[in-house]
Formats: C-alpha cells, structure tokens, sequence
C-alpha cells in the first residue's frame, strides 16, 4: 500500500513534466504574439491598417434596397468585405465593388467564408448596374438608424467615412478589425484575406 501512495507522486510529476514541454512554448509564443506589442514575426506583416483595439460592432438589422432587413446577426459567422459610399456608385465606387467582388472569388474554395455590403448613402441607388455586376452584394441603405449605429463606429481621422473610399474587413465575431485605404492594391486586400482566413477558427 505504501508503495501505491509513493507511487502517485511520482506519477504526478511525470505528467506534469510532460504537460510543461508543451504548453509553455506555446504559452510563450502567444505572448510574443498578441501581448509583446513590439514583437512582431516579419513575416505576419499585415498590408491594411489593423484598428486597434477592434470595435465590436452591434447586432442590427440593416435595410436592404429592396426593401427587406438583413437578420441581426448578418455581421458574425462569416468574414465581411464593407464599402460605404454613394449609391450613385462613381467611379471609385466601381473599382472598390469591383475590388471586394474580385478578392472574394480568388479565394477559390474559401470564398463562401467571405460575404460583400455595401453601404449606400444617398442619392440611392443605382439598382441596374448593381444587380447585373454585383450579384450576391448586399447593398443597404446608409441613412438607416441601424447603419447609423455602425458607421458611428468606424475610423473618420481621415474624413467622413461616407467619402474616405476605404474597404473594412469584419471578422465573424462582429468585430471592426482591419481597413485598407482608398486605392489600394487589389493583391494587399487578397494576401491579407487569405492569412486571415487560414489562421482563424472561426467563420
């Protein structure tokens, strides 16, 4: 019997020994990950501007064009590609939509991860151009009490967000985490998509 008793001690330690070899590399890369805030691997360099902390956005629904809501939890369980601007849709308008549009497809059998909106501000909207370029675009209404409640949330240092150009990137926790600015390239919006995509868990 006392060599039982002797016996679990012994034992414990073991698994302990063997709980530390791996879990205390991978504690400590976590920390140099998220917590060191001047360590970074060169190779995880991101090409948008992170928005730190992220904005968790709210759960609402949103009105589409054609009149009916979105469900309020539109914005979690996938990644979403966000455009705010002119339902007009100019120029740059047309490139951005086009740009998401074309990110997403390239992700190949990833893609159905990802979800595109539009956020369409007045004068509201050019519905032929969008519906024949753009199917599956969720395009809804900017001057909504609930687009309100999400446009509050978004970076304006550079100008009201209805003309700054830029292209968010929603994880599908809802958070507000990334945007790339007004003209960026099309490959910077892919590369970083794809690191995102492969690293999360979710969505």
């Amino acid at each position: 019997m006392n060599g039982v008793n002797r016996a679990a001690p012994r034992h414990r330690a073991i698994f302990f020994g063997v709980a530390l070899v791996f879990f205390v590399p991978l504690a400590i890369a976590t920390y140099l990950y998220y917590g060191a805030a001047t360590w970074r691997p060169s190779g995880t360099v991101n090409h948008g501007t992170l928005i730190e902390p992220v904005r968790q956005l709210p759960a609402v629904a949103l009105t589409m064009i054609d009149g009916g809501p979105t469900s309020t939890d539109f914005l979690r369980h996938r990644w979403t590609l966000i455009y705010v601007g002119s339902g007009a849709c100019d120029e740059r308008c047309r490139d951005a939509l086009y740009q998401i549009r074309q990110v997403r497809l390239a992700l190949n059998q990833d893609m159905d991860r990802v979800q595109r909106l539009f956020i369409a501000t007045e004068p509201c909207c050019d519905r032929d151009f969008l519906a024949r370029e753009h199917q599956g675009l969720v395009v809804a209404h900017g001057d909504s009490g609930a687009a309100a409640q999400l446009l509050a949330l978004f970076p304006a240092e550079a100008g009201p967000v209805a003309t700054a150009g830029r292209i968010y990137v929603v994880d599908p926790l809802g958070n507000l985490m990334m945007l790339h600015p007004r003209d960026s390239n099309p490959k910077h919006l892919l590369e970083d998509l794809k690191r995102l995509l492969k690293l999360s868990q979710i969505g």
